[in-house]
């Protein structure tokens, strides 16, 4: 039987939340989410505090900065990459402080290689990801910068087991060339999957510890994802369509990260055990490989804290149907 890392039934968030306040999002993710917490990412609290300004904290000598409401590459590093290292540095203090002693498996974001590449501008403008030597330099910085963040907060949570998040929804849309020119009259030419396993191989492998790849778009790479050393995916539950290959990947052993928006902790529950059972599965196997989650976008923090506690709720209610 395939081990997973973490508890049976558990439940977690995908890691961007409402709000400007990081010592509440944080008191609220440990509250609801005890068997998998998580370091919450508030990007309401303006640039740097973004996805792709914090992924821009964690690239090696390639710093960014604004240009034009935009983030893009820059000769050095300025206001702007330091705006978005504060506010990093300042929630992983908050992080440290209030789950120092924690001892269970504890989950910390980052931006995959090819939505930094994606996002990401050229000093001569146009994106990263049309120039292939950029995306290798690119790649190979943010895996010394991934390895140096695990580092950090293992000794930050010396109790804990670190597993790691790497956010690929450009991932799709850059394999099927579908992502546009700066203009917006064009689309940049597909990356071949060769050249995209090979890049988020590198930064699983610097990572040292358990990945899960988060994309919250259609047609996720899912075999590519696997063969590339993620432990899991995380998915948007309503925009899986190709279920045979959902099937034949958690076959291989690939953990899933659910996904899942409803009513209430039963229906969230139900969503999950009604995919496993198209599937063709044991329920006994579900609360061990599935990690119940809300989608992307939760809109205020009293929503939050709800959606968080009822895929608590719903983990649970896996664990319950599998005995």
């Amino acid at each position: 039987m395939t081990s997973f890392p973490w508890p049976v039934g558990s439940a977690t968030g995908i890691g961007s939340m409402p709000g400007t306040d990081i010592a509440e999002a944080q008191r609220i993710v440990l509250g609801e989410l005890p068997d998998l917490p998580h370091l919450p990412e508030l990007p309401a609290r303006g640039p740097g505090a973004d996805m792709i300004g914090r992924g821009g904290t964690f690239l090696v000598e390639l710093p960014i900065e604004l240009y034009a409401a935009r983030w893009r590459m820059a000769a050095r590093p300025g206001h702007d990459l330091r705006v978005a290292l504060d506010l990093l540095e300042r929630d992983l203090d908050t992080m440290t402080e209030q789950a120092g002693e924690y001892a269970g498996v504890f989950k910390v974001q980052v931006p995959g290689p090819w939505t930094l590449a994606a996002s990401l501008g050229l000093p001569i403008g146009g994106q990263v990801l049309r120039d292939p030597g950029a995306c290798r330099d690119l790649a190979a910085s943010l895996a010394d910068g991934v390895r140096a963040h695990v580092a950090d907060v293992r000794a930050r949570l010396p109790h804990a087991t670190v597993l790691l998040q790497l956010d690929e929804p450009s991932l799709p849309a850059v394999l099927a060339g579908r992502v546009p020119t700066e203009s917006g009259f064009g689309t940049l030419r597909s990356v071949d999957p060769a050249v995209a396993r090979a890049a988020l191989s590198g930064v699983v492998a610097a990572a040292g510890v358990d990945v899960v790849v988060h994309c919250c778009a259609p047609s996720v790479p899912l075999e590519l994802l696997r063969e590339a050393g993620a432990r899991a995916v995380a998915l948007d539950l309503s925009l899986v369509r190709d279920l045979d290959t959902l099937g034949e990947q958690l076959d291989a052993g690939l953990g899933l990260f659910a996904g899942v928006s409803g009513r209430d902790s039963k229906d969230l529950a139900g969503q999950v055990r009604d995919l496993w059972r198209k599937l063709g599965f044991p329920l006994k196997s579900m609360a061990e490989q599935v990690v119940v989650t809300p989608p992307c976008g939760l809109p205020s923090t009293a929503k939050a804290k709800a959606a968080l506690t009822a895929v608590r709720e719903a983990g649970r209610r896996l664990t319950d149907e599998a005995e």
